[in-house]
């Protein structure tokens, strides 16, 4: 499994790639910016991520579905058959590719009995592309193709959390203040996830609403790193388990062995 995992990942990291190509031609040019239903951003860059994120994946294992941010309306009696399927956000981070800081993702996975087995994360202007899959660890890959293993760290202190630029609250606040002096490392998208694989941060605490394509390319980037992503049940995430395809609240975490008990109470 694990090799086929490897192809897999591979495969997809490619794709990421030729994503972030689309993506960063229209972001150099002068894009407009439309609306969703929700009132999150669109722009012809999720829209052309998309397209060629699905054609790749057709194209990796014709066999499996795809559940996309921008084809999200499959019907929960056909999704609810699925074992095995790629889980897909063409383009996370809209609302910072629209203030143009550069930090959004291309974010790939893929799910297996509900639990992510393999993550691509792609940041189209650093060129940085995390990658990992069950049994194979995580490797974060630089603009010039160096690949390097990474693994979380113990609890540091101060706490490095990072944190969204666009969805901070009070009750986080609160919460944070549970844990002692902490030092904010403001981020967008899943690159939070990354960081903390990485062992440059150590705890991302989101309250508010996030759907599960902004998460599973994470969540397998950062477990497979020896981190977790934790429901305040305690509980680690899983996918496609409800019509619904909206998150509960959550926390990442580098450190399992940690006492993060202040934040469940």
């Amino acid at each position: 499994m694990s090799s086929e995992l490897e192809r897999l990942a591979r495969g997809a990291a490619e794709i990421a790639r030729h994503a972030a190509t689309a993506i960063l031609e229209v972001y150099r040019s002068d894009f407009a910016v439309e609306h969703k239903d929700d009132r999150s951003p669109l722009t012809a860059a999720d829209l052309a991520a998309h397209r060629v994120i699905v054609a790749g994946l057709h194209d990796l294992a014709p066999q499996l579905p795809v559940l996309s941010e921008e084809s999200a309306d499959i019907a929960w009696p056909e999704r609810s058959r699925w074992v095995r399927y790629w889980l897909v956000d063409p383009l996370d981070g809209t609302r910072e590719f629209v203030k143009r800081n550069g930090e959004f993702t291309v974010n790939i996975a893929l799910i297996d009995d509900h639990k992510p087995v393999l993550g691509i994360v792609q940041t189209p202007i650093s060129g940085e592309l995390a990658c990992a899959w069950q049994g194979g660890g995580t490797w974060l890959t630089d603009a010039g193709g160096r690949s390097r293993h990474v693994g979380t760290r113990r609890r540091a202190s101060p706490l490095v959390v990072a944190g969204s630029r666009s969805h901070a609250s009070e009750h986080e606040t609160d919460l944070l203040a549970r844990l002692g002096p902490c030092a904010k490392l403001p981020l967008g998208s899943s690159l939070k996830f990354v960081r903390i694989a990485a062992a440059e941060a150590d705890l991302y605490l989101r309250l508010g609403p996030t759907c599960e394509w902004d998460t599973a390319a994470g969540q397998c980037v950062l477990e497979q790193a020896g981190g977790a992503v934790l429901d305040f049940e305690g509980r680690p995430f899983r996918y496609n388990t409800r019509e619904s395809l909206i998150n509960p609240d959550f926390f990442a975490i580098g450190d399992r062995d940690a006492d993060w008990s202040a934040l469940l109470a």
